[in-house]
């Protein structure tokens, strides 16, 4: 019994379906590793302007208690 054109396109629709699931399934895990990449270097960059607002209080005695 041959196969008719409705069932050939169901099978390419549901073919078709599966690969944009697996093509979304592979950016999410790229997105993944390269998201605590970037929270890294935030914390990195807020290492480095906490280090230099120290330095610049420092500079200028602000934060510290003057004896009268």
């Amino acid at each position: 019994m041959p196969r008719g054109r409705s069932t050939f396109n169901k099978r390419q629709k549901e073919q078709a379906r599966q690969q944009k699931q697996r093509e979304k399934v592979e950016r999410r895990t790229q997105r993944g590793q390269e998201k605590p990449e970037g929270t890294e270097v935030a914390v990195d960059e807020m290492d480095e302007l906490r280090k230099h607002a120290e330095e610049q209080a420092a500079l200028f005695h602000i934060g510290f208690d003057e004896p009268n």
